[in-house]
């Protein structure tokens, strides 16, 4: 099928948005012809390298659409469903998913590979050149071919552009604060970063009975919405909270502190870790660049205060198992959704959406696709 997709031809440049030749579903697969999709700042690192991938690569790892089409082998799901992407599909075969970490699948290892888990070979050409789906999703095109593992049907009641966004910055950021950093009734939790997956978090620490929220974001825009999302503080960096959250804890500082910036550098662990009580569990969402290597971190501190430091990915759980959990609370009118997607956009505007995640202006940003596009 030809169509047209956003593509990266070299880092440090713009999408492109270029036709496609997507190929048809073979077994263990499914066509989805895309409603929305999500503009996280992980598909961003592909265009700097932080996040190595085979060039030309196609964008986009959260979106929510339809199944136009089944391969054979293919179970629970049919033609008509509504359905989102899990930006890691979970075999429940490996040792990880066994062990019931399905978000640390060993598929984890070949999404960057561009070839597709059904058959290893190449789903998605730009005429006669192979290219390297984002997490072998591509969101940043109208149709797409997945495996089946990579879908989840949702309720056909909750919009696309919501929908999109729950394939990966609601649970990541979510989860984040109720299943890695396990924030319990009463505690104070420190959120760094209140874009897309930062508010998530937030909601995710209010939801659980958190005393005090704390919000801390260089924007002004995103630390007023944190405010309206349950925030009880707001500051615009770590530093500048350190000694208020000493008062406001009467010197015992945060339980839990989660570190969601678009962009993780070493020297942020220190800070976080400096606003991050005895005891206490420091949770590390923002992703840095595979090269870098380099932590700034107190370790006479980090012993003699038994301190945790948490990595974390898609907040711990499974896309087959969060997502009902998240949609229940979103229909429920606790889980706020639809106001995270501050600014929505054509495929062909991609690259002024970027440039507005940049600039500061969106919470979420989502492409919609409509009958022009398909």
């Amino acid at each position: 099928m030809k169509t047209k997709g956003a593509l990266l031809w070299e880092l440090n440049s713009p999408f492109r948005v270029d036709e496609i030749d997507v190929g048809d579903p073979v077994e263990d697969e499914v066509q989805i012809r895309l409603h929305a999709a999500g503009m996280c700042h992980s598909d961003y690192h592909l265009t700097t390298g932080a996040t190595p991938i085979g060039l030309p690569a196609l964008g986009g790892h959260e979106g929510a659409g339809v199944i136009t089409k089944v391969g054979k082998n293919v179970t629970g799901l049919q033609e008509g469903d509504h359905v989102i992407l899990a930006f890691i599909p979970s075999c429940g075969q490996c040792q990880p998913c066994l062990r019931g970490h399905r978000s640390l699948c060993d598929r984890g290892a070949v999404l960057l590979g561009g070839k597709a888990i059904a058959d290893g070979t190449s789903r998605v050409r730009a005429g006669s050149t192979e290219v390297s789906p984002m997490n072998l999703l591509g969101t940043f095109a109208p149709y797409m071919t997945v495996h089946k593992d990579s879908v989840v049907k949702i309720d056909p009641e909750v919009p696309f552009e919501t929908a999109a966004i729950m394939g990966c910055a609601v649970p990541t950021g979510f989860g984040s604060a109720t299943n890695v950093a396990q924030v319990q009734p009463g505690e104070t939790v420190v959120i760094v970063g209140v874009g897309g997956i930062g508010l998530s978090a937030l909601q995710g620490a209010v939801i659980s009975g958190a005393k005090h929220v704390i919000a801390i974001d260089p924007v002004e825009f995103k630390r007023d919405t944190a405010l309206k999302f349950g925030a009880t503080h707001v500051f615009s960096s770590m530093a500048e909270a350190i000694n208020p959250v000493l008062e406001l804890t009467h010197g015992f500082m945060a339980e839990k502190t989660i570190i969601a910036v678009g962009e993780m550098r070493g020297e942020y662990i220190e800070e976080a870790m400096t606003l991050t009580a005895k005891t206490g569990t420091c949770v590390v969402t923002g992703m840095g660049a595979m090269t870098d290597v380099d932590v700034k971190l107190n370790l006479f501190l980090f012993t003699m205060l038994q301190k945790t430091l948490k990595g974390n990915i898609f907040g711990g759980g499974s896309s087959h198992v969060e997502t009902p959990r998240l949609v229940a609370l979103y229909k429920s009118g606790l889980l706020k959704i639809d106001e995270m997607v501050t600014n929505t956009y054509r495929l062909e505007d991609i690259n002024q959406g970027y440039q507005d995640m940049l600039d500061g202006k969106n919470i979420r940003g989502v492409i919609v696709y409509d009958e022009s596009d398909w």
